[in-house]
């Protein structure tokens, strides 16, 4: 980043902390689950500011070791893994080790926090104030608890996002092409499959189509599935059909999207890519007896058995960050809106369950990102 960048992201931060601040008497402890990617620890300072932030956990697969070194200077970093916030025990032993009697705002990405949130509430010895939300397979995680014991404020489905759900849709085609073709392999004239067609998939789906693919969606909910054949792509009526006949299938759900029964009906030499993790969609642990794996490039995994064989892109981690999985300065504007929800959290106005933040709140920090970088 040049230092010309660099200087107008820190006083763009500095506004958006200096106007979202919570007042004092409500100033809150928080969590941060984060990418730590090169910009970011100018968006983890900002959270420090309208925060005691307590610690940072980076997303184990997006970790740039620059940024967590600039990071640890001034907080905690800690190892994040899932099955750290899996056990009620073992979540509330982390957070009395690190935030004990707090009010703590935790800051989540992908919904980490969904499966323990009830115990932590009950048995903390502080106070969860409440959780904001990055993603769509967070948002849902969270939206399937029965009865949420705290707000969740989720930024997941904001109009900011959709620039950053847009472009990082094309990275992720970027990505993609980048592995096939240190293959010697090329996207111009294969089949693929989108399993999923939010906003993330049919941005995958259209730039695949503006070069030269063959594009078949497939979704479960009939509504997208009818905006993807209104938007003139191939639309699945049998999912196994079509998964069958694609050369490459990116998976764009959130959720689970191939099944271990699923792979060994992948077209021989089909390559398979996610946009989210492994353990999101894709259930490695139920794929057939008898498979080998081999690494047949820097990211790309050959997975044989007899008469069968298909490549796996990135070791089934989201294929982007292979590649930095930048999006310009657009993050900046939903890392706003996180810290809006993060003032909106500590002035304890919200009733449990799912909210968003106010269209005003999105307006000013809009009008404010425009200030910066429509130059």
């Amino acid at each position: 980043m040049e230092p010309s960048d660099r200087a107008r992201l820190s006083t763009y931060w500095s506004r958006i902390a200096a106007d979202f601040a919570p007042e004092p008497a409500v100033r809150p402890s928080s969590l941060l689950i984060t990418h730590l990617l090169p910009e970011r620890p100018a968006f983890v300072r900002a959270v420090g500011a309208v925060s005691e932030l307590l610690t940072v956990l980076p997303k184990p697969k997006s970790i740039n070791a620059d940024a967590r070194r600039e990071v640890e200077q001034s907080f905690h970093v800690d190892e994040l893994t899932r099955e750290l916030f899996t056990d009620p025990d073992s979540a509330l032993s982390y957070l009395e080790s690190r935030a004990a009697g707090a009010r703590l705002v935790l800051l989540d990405v992908g919904g980490y926090f969904a499966p323990v949130l009830d115990d932590l509430c009950a048995r903390y010895s502080g106070t969860i104030l409440g959780v904001v939300e990055d993603t769509e397979n967070g948002h849902k995680r969270y939206a399937e608890v029965p009865k949420l014991p705290c707000p969740v404020v989720s930024v997941a489905r904001s109009p900011l996002k959709d620039p950053e759900d847009f472009l990082v849709g094309q990275s992720v085609v970027f990505s993609a092409e980048a592995l096939l073709r240190e293959r010697g392999d090329i996207l111009h004239g294969r089949s693929a499959l989108v399993i999923g067609f939010g906003k993330l998939g049919s941005s995958i789906a259209r730039l695949l189509h503006a070069k030269g693919v063959h594009v078949t969606v497939y979704d479960i909910d009939p509504v997208r599935r009818a905006q993807a054949l209104s938007q003139g792509f191939g639309v699945a009526r049998d999912r196994d059909a079509a998964i069958h006949a694609a050369g490459l299938v990116l998976c764009a759900t959130g959720s689970l999207s191939l099944r271990g029964e699923d792979f060994p009906t992948l077209r021989n030499g089909a390559y398979v890519a996610t946009v989210t993790s492994s353990e999101d969609e894709l259930e490695l642990s139920s794929l057939p007896e008898g498979y080998r794996r081999s690494h047949v490039g820097d990211h790309v995994t050959r997975y044989e058995t007899s008469g069968h064989y298909f490549y796996l892109l990135n070791g089934g981690e989201a294929v982007n960050f292979l590649h930095g999985a930048s999006v310009g300065p657009f993050i900046f504007l939903v890392q706003g809106e996180i810290i809006a929800a993060t003032r909106a959290i500590a002035r304890a106005e919200l009733p449990p369950g799912m909210h968003e933040v106010p269209a005003v709140d999105r307006s000013a920090i809009a009008a404010l990102w425009l200030n910066y970088w429509n130059r």
